[in-house]
């Protein structure tokens, strides 16, 4: 057996197991033992920590780095520019002002006065003789030239075409307005991605509002659109769905547009900001916080309610307060008449007199605004008798109440007298604008109480990390 066996073979794996055993003597290891230590040396030399050399760590890194490459070249920036926020802000006067105009065109009964949509050729009025001859002509053949003013002269047909020419003229300044710089912002990358997609959304609802303004018209051309006999106007209905949008444009424009201006204002000092949202997401004040959103929409709902009450004329009777004849309320009778019913079971009695019944639209806008006025008055009186409140409220937050509090009473001073002297046109037009601005101050004190969830998670990156210890990293010595 020992002539087929190979000394050298046989006393191989025995000096193979010795290097292995004994690492230190290893020429091999101890070259990638020093190798190994000078990276690490060099790495902390740097300040950066490699860890170890492996293809998962190698892998793992390259992910970090696609993942960085791609939110650098995200191509909306993470905030809107402040220009943004005063584009924003100058659109809701706009649409301010021309809600006010639009309750001016209603109260001088202007609106009726164009009987066609041109979106785009009617942007120009009549320019000779003729062409005033042929609008002349169409208005005419309206209901509301037949049943009310069979008597107009062409001199005062031009002054209420050029309410409603004006009207819409407004609107088309407001939708070319709005969609241009639109455009332009998302492509230059002056938004954020957020704010790109609520821009889109107002352009749409903009274009909305110009359809349902056409819509309303259209219901007061035709006589098969409303009682026979009756007053021609346009439908309550209508009429409610396009000052309804119009609101909801005004309010999406203001709130966006406070929103970028708040976040530029934290995001400055983003310590203190984090204080400012810590109290505010304080439990505690979580009842005030949802009472305000109450408030917002308590305010609106009235508004709407009050464009049901220009829309049957429902303000040109019982012209007092706080009664209604010989009560606070008319007789149930009066109220829910079989009159409005249109069916032979009588189930649609409730909702058709609380839509179409002057007597019980009139008494619903009283309540609604009863609400308003003392929800407003009660959250007043709770701020300053809570004592969490009185600690704890923001002076900002407290400056807001205040200003809800002035608008509310200003609002229902209008209201009043608006009833009492028989719907006058500036008292009219000043309660319409009354809405919208206490809207606008219930929308300033939301701002300043509720707590985004994207801005508080924007303050919380840009906070420094004050807490816990640094890593301490030794380094590899060679033994």
């Amino acid at each position: 057996m020992q002539f087929f066996t190979c000394q050298a073979a046989q006393n191989g794996p025995i000096r193979l197991r010795e290097a292995i055993r004994t690492p230190k003597t290893s020429a091999f290891l101890r070259a990638f033992r020093t190798k190994s230590a000078s990276a690490s040396t060099a790495s902390l030399e740097h300040g950066v920590n490699l860890g170890p050399s492996s293809p998962l760590s190698s892998l793992s890194k390259t992910f970090t780095n696609v993942k960085e490459d791609k939110s650098k070249k995200s191509f909306f920036p993470e905030t809107s520019d402040k220009i943004v926020a005063y584009w924003l802000m100058g659109s809701a006067a706009s649409v301010f002002g021309l809600v006010v105009f639009g309750g001016l065109t209603r109260l001088t009964e202007s609106g009726l006065s164009i009987t066609e949509w041109r979106p785009v050729t009617g942007s120009l009025p009549p320019t000779s003789a003729a062409d005033w001859d042929s609008e002349f002509a169409k208005y005419r053949s309206s209901p509301e030239f037949k049943l009310l003013n069979p008597h107009m002269t062409l001199s005062e047909f031009k002054s209420i075409y050029y309410m409603e020419w004006g009207h819409r003229q407004w609107g088309r300044v407001v939708g070319l307005s709005f969609i241009l710089p639109t455009i332009y912002f998302i492509a230059r990358k002056r938004v954020s991605a957020r704010m790109a997609f609520r821009t889109l959304g107002i352009t749409s609802l903009i274009g909305l509002q110009g359809v349902l303004g056409w819509w309303m018209v259209k219901s007061g051309l035709k006589d098969d659109l409303f009682a026979p006999g009756s007053h021609p106007r346009v439908s309550q209905y209508r009429l409610t769905a396009h000052l309804g949008t119009a609101f909801l444009c005004y309010t999406t424009m203001l709130w966006n547009g406070l929103s970028i201006l708040r976040e530029h204002k934290l995001l400055a000092d983003p310590v203190a900001a984090e204080k400012t949202l810590s109290v505010l997401r304080s439990p505690k004040l979580k009842f005030f916080r949802r009472s305000v959103a109450g408030l917002a929409v308590l305010v609106f709902c009235t508004a709407m309610s009050g464009g049901l009450v220009a829309g049957v004329d429902a303000g040109l009777i019982y012209n007092e307060f706080p009664y209604m004849g010989l009560g606070l309320t008319p007789p149930k009778s009066e109220l829910f008449s079989d009159f409005y019913s249109h069916t032979a079971d009588k189930s649609d009695i409730w909702w058709r007199n609380m839509l179409e019944n002057p007597s019980l639209v009139q008494l619903d806008h009283r309540i609604l605004a009863t609400m308003t006025f003392t929800s407003v008055m009660g959250l007043w009186v709770y701020t300053k008798m809570s004592p969490t409140l009185k600690r704890m409220l923001p002076t900002a937050c407290r400056r807001g109440m205040h200003g809800v509090v002035s608008f509310v009473w200003l609002q229902a001073a209008l209201g009043i007298t608006t009833l009492l002297y028989l719907v006058p046109l500036p008292l009219a037009s000043a309660h319409q604008a009354g809405s919208l601005a206490l809207l606008t101050s219930v929308l300033i004190l939301g701002g300043r109480t509720w707590v985004p969830g994207r801005l508080s998670r924007l303050i919380a990156r840009r906070v420094p990390k004050t807490t816990g210890s640094a890593t301490r990293i030794i380094p590899v010595t060679q033994r």
